[in-house]
């Protein structure tokens, strides 16, 4: 895989992840809205969510996507 195939397909990962992220946040709260906290869905979707933050998180630690504001 040549060097500009890599960025396309970091990029691709990054918007991926973010989605992802994102959905599992939304969908917990509407869950927790619904007072399902304790569901099995719920506490998958917070596994999920802290997986994507890590890695998020890891982007961030290297410079490869810009820090969140506040």
């Amino acid at each position: 895989m040549n060097k500009e195939n890599r960025i396309d397909a970091f990029e691709e990962m990054l918007t991926a992840v973010q989605e992802n992220y994102d959905q599992a946040d939304r969908r917990m709260k509407q869950l927790k809205a619904e007072g399902k906290e304790k569901s099995a869905t719920y506490r998958q979707l917070m596994s999920s969510k802290l997986q994507y933050q890590n890695m998020l998180s890891m982007y961030r630690l290297y410079g490869l996507i810009e820090e969140e504001n506040g």
